[in-house]
């Protein structure tokens, strides 16, 4: 059973669950939340874990901007993962990126000292972006680099959308940052 103050990791746009559901049975004593738009994949993805008999996580079908902003306490949660957002590739419509100005203040706030934001895209103009907002809007330490990792079987991907571009030879764009302890309190 996990305990209420348990560390918490939050996946923000959990498509079909590939990544919480091994990240959550690789960490039992950890509690995982994954946030997803689409009523269908959240479903989806929570009936994945419920047959792989995973107990320490679960999927909701939310706005996550909403939920970071609103119902998350302050530096309650160890990590936030954010894969392979949606780019909105229209000029008009970058406005609705999931990793904007609001969403990573909320992030910032509700992460604990020494909590890290794992953020990968394999849209090089949304990841340079994105990086300039963090520096802009937060106080978090980064970006560092991470290393593209092995994978053991055609299935041993973070994610359907890595899985798909690694296959095909194109690159993903992956870093992580840390809130440092001097911003606690």
């Amino acid at each position: 059973m996990i305990e209420s103050d348990s560390r918490i990791e939050l996946e923000v746009g959990s498509g079909k669950g590939l990544f919480m559901i091994g990240a959550a049975a690789a960490a039992p004593d950890t509690l995982f939340i994954g946030l997803e738009l689409a009523a269908k994949f959240a479903a989806l993805a929570q009936k994945r874990l419920e047959e792989a008999n995973v107990t320490n996580g679960r999927f909701f079908c939310c706005d996550a901007i909403e939920v970071m902003c609103r119902d998350i306490p302050a530096e309650r949660l160890a990590a936030v993962h954010v894969y392979f957002p949606d780019p909105w590739w229209k000029a008009r419509h970058k406005k609705r990126r999931v990793l904007n100005e609001r969403m990573l203040v909320a992030i910032e706030r509700a992460l604990t000292p020494g909590g890290t934001l794992h953020f990968w895209t394999d849209v090089v103009d949304y990841y340079e972006s994105t990086l300039e907002l963090i520096a802009e809007v937060t106080k978090l330490q980064g970006p560092m680099f991470v290393e593209e990792p092995s994978s053991e079987h055609d299935m041993d991907y973070r994610t359907h959308f890595e899985r798909r571009t690694r296959l095909n030879g194109l690159p993903v764009y992956r870093c992580k940052y840390i809130k440092p302890a001097e911003l606690h309190g």
